[in-house]
């Protein structure tokens, strides 16, 4: 049982590595890359249900016992994110196979979506500090392939940016695991945990911590480190955006939350109700200030990433299980509906042939489902009931009433009505009014490309409808985390 654990690593590395040598032959790679990913699926459906009934899986590589050797670790929260990453890597790859142009396809497209899926998967399990390091840049370095590709001037460009941020927070990573091993002499997190526990430097731990605090939000998209994120988000293909836009920030505010429940909760009047409760309210208001500004489809979205990441810090800010469960019930929230509307803009931008949304109108006409299907996204953002946006954002802004945190919780208020003003604007521009398209570009099929999104649709409704039991599980996973107690006895067998 332990050793199935490894298996969203190790299997798209062999996946990934036969690709390569298929790199022209297209059918071949969409056969075996398909299967892959809905394996993966399948596979983290099942830990997820094995975790939540039997408890934290933990496998030591090579039975290098913890803390010495490399333990790969599912737990609840980890095994919850794998579940959400490898949904999005699915239903992005689906629409891929029908949007990506050919040419990309044999330029080694597929390799590079297995690759980043091995840092995606990695982060999440990994137990150990260094290794977190290594398959952030496994990530990284496919993430870059992949937004790069297809080489236009526009993306090399921006792509240029977002390397130089990443090698940036790299550096910062290096010299942070420096610093908390000379403190503690351990790199395995769980033993990390236990040894700040004992130890007497809250001074040290604090500035580590900051330290790290800055990687992970570089990578994480927020305040001031979010300038990278909307013009690299908007080069690359829908498919690709999507993918980057529902999963590639959730990894780095995932690494926010598991070292700031696990190894730094020393100190947490400092380190989460100032520090992290002050960025997420700049990270919301910034993000959507930004997004109500502009006038293009994939530029909005790639805003709102932003103002959308300020809520799942704020949760882990405010530290009570209920706004922690509220962080966690957001980022599936956010995972499905935000990858669902950049594939929306995939669709618009299909038919009309832009995404500016001065040129664009009537699309409610001429495309219903469309038009309907994201009007239905597009209000569970904003947060409107009995959506999926209002029950994640409710406990949240809930317990910063309760915790006395009134400016954060006005913030949260503010950034949801313009939120809705921004999904309302988009809406009234491309959908509604005079039809700017012509009759050819109205004929343009799109059934087929609303295939893959209509689950995550369905997602938004069914995390609406049914919030008491998605809630009651996001209140086990905020729990689980905030007892540290439950992740070092069960890694190191205390």
């Amino acid at each position: 049982m332990n050793n199935l654990i490894i298996l969203p690593i190790v299997i798209p590395f062999i996946i990934g590595a036969i690709l390569i040598l298929l790199a022209k032959r297209i059918t071949a790679q969409r056969i075996l890359s398909g299967i892959t990913m809905s394996f993966l699926l399948t596979l983290s459906i099942y830990l997820a249900v094995i975790v939540y009934l039997h408890g934290t899986i933990v496998l030591e590589v090579g039975n290098w016992e913890a803390p010495f050797g490399i333990v790969i670790v599912a737990d609840l929260l980890s095994t919850f994110m794998l579940l959400l990453s490898n949904l999005v890597g699915t239903i992005c790859l689906f629409f891929a196979f029908q949007t990506v142009a050919e040419t990309r396809e044999k330029q080694f497209f597929y390799p590079l979506y297995l690759f980043l899926m091995i840092g995606v998967n990695g982060a999440f399990l990994t137990g150990d500090l260094f290794n977190l390091f290594v398959f952030f840049e496994v990530m990284l370095i496919a993430s870059y392939g992949l937004i790069v590709h297809g080489g236009t001037g526009y993306q090399l460009r921006e792509s240029f940016k977002y390397v130089i941020i990443n090698i940036f927070a790299s550096a910062l990573f290096i010299a942070a695991i420096a610093w908390i091993y000379a403190i503690t002499g351990t790199m395995n997190m769980a033993h990390i945990a236990e040894r700040v526990a004992e130890l007497d430097q809250a001074g040290a731990l604090n500035f580590v911590a900051m330290l790290l605090f800055v990687v992970f939000a570089s990578k994480g998209a927020l305040f001031p480190l979010y300038f990278w994120l909307p013009r690299s988000y908007f080069g690359p293909p829908a498919a690709i955006a999507a993918l980057f836009g529902g999963l590639l920030t959730k990894v780095g505010i995932y690494a926010i939350i598991r070292t700031f429940t696990l190894m730094f909760n020393h100190d947490i009047g400092f380190t989460h109700k100032e520090l992290i409760v002050t960025i997420a309210g700049f990270t919301m208001l910034f993000g959507v200030l930004g997004a109500v500004s502009q006038f293009d489809f994939k530029r909005i979205l790639s805003y709102h990433i932003i103002s959308q990441v300020g809520y799942m810090v704020m949760g882990l800010g405010i530290f009570t299980p209920l706004a922690v469960a509220g962080a966690i019930y957001y980022i599936a929230h956010h995972m499905i509906v935000k990858t669902a509307l950049f594939l929306f803009a995939g669709v618009t931008e299909r038919i009309t042939g832009t995404t500016d949304l001065k040129k664009m109108g009537g699309l409610l006409g001429t495309h219903p489902w469309l038009a309907w299907f994201f009007f239905i996204t597009a209000v569970s953002l904003a947060g409107i009931p009995p959506l999926s946006g209002f029950f994640s954002k409710f406990p949240i802004i809930l317990s910063g009433f309760e915790e006395g945190q009134y400016v954060i919780a006005g913030v949260a208020l503010l950034v949801g009505l313009l939120t809705l003003f921004s999904m309302i604007k988009i809406f009234s521009y491309a959908f509604w009014g005079k039809q700017k398209h012509t009759k050819e570009q109205a004929s343009v099929p799109v059934r087929k490309l609303l295939l893959p999104i209509f689950p995550l649709v369905a997602l938004a409704i069914i995390l609406g409808f049914a919030a008491e039991p998605i809630f009651t599980y996001s209140l086990e996973v905020a729990e689980d985390i905030m007892d540290p107690a439950n992740y070092i006895d069960s890694v190191l067998k205390e």
